[in-house]
């Protein structure tokens, strides 16, 4: 597990212990190194070093975690033909199950999803599998990270 030192002129030092869950992202967020807690996830336990290192391409900025609805976006990434990011479906279907019969325990504090703020539309950009299981869960708000591009291109 990561352990970043934090500076900061107001409060001294603090300590932020990285972890992959909702409330470690709010930690970093507070000690404003969100982008710091979006990589280290991504090429972590969220699996997805291609997305980190596209971020890293150009200023980006990033929000602190909220509450969104999740019917104010969609997945990219599923088996079905219209996705982006096609998977096979029972590789699908299997690791969904898994995430939603996890968190249905209340044991696990799950990492945000991950946002992209396009032209005032919202892009699920991670956390695919996360969005499928918490919709077939009946669950209709959760925890995300949004992120923009800082310049206009």
């Amino acid at each position: 597990m990561a352990v970043f030192l934090i500076h900061s002129l107001s409060k001294g030092r603090d300590i932020v212990e990285y972890k992959p869950t909702t409330s470690s992202a709010i930690e970093f967020a507070s000690a404003n190194r969100i982008e710091d807690w979006i990589h280290l996830f991504l090429c972590g336990e969220g699996n997805n070093i291609p997305f980190s290192e596209g971020l890293k391409l150009e200023p980006r900025n990033y929000y602190a975690p909220k509450m969104m609805l999740l019917n104010q976006f969609e997945r990219c990434c599923g088996p079905e033909e219209n996705m982006t990011f096609r998977v096979p479906e029972d590789n699908f279907i299997k690791r969904v199950g898994g995430i939603a019969e996890f968190y249905s325990t209340g044991d696990w504090d799950m990492p945000p999803l991950i946002i992209y703020l396009h032209e005032g539309a919202y892009v699920l950009s991670d956390g695919n599998h996360r969005f499928e299981a918490l919709t077939k869960l009946g669950i209709d708000s959760y925890w995300v990270i949004i992120w923009e591009t800082s310049q206009k291109a």
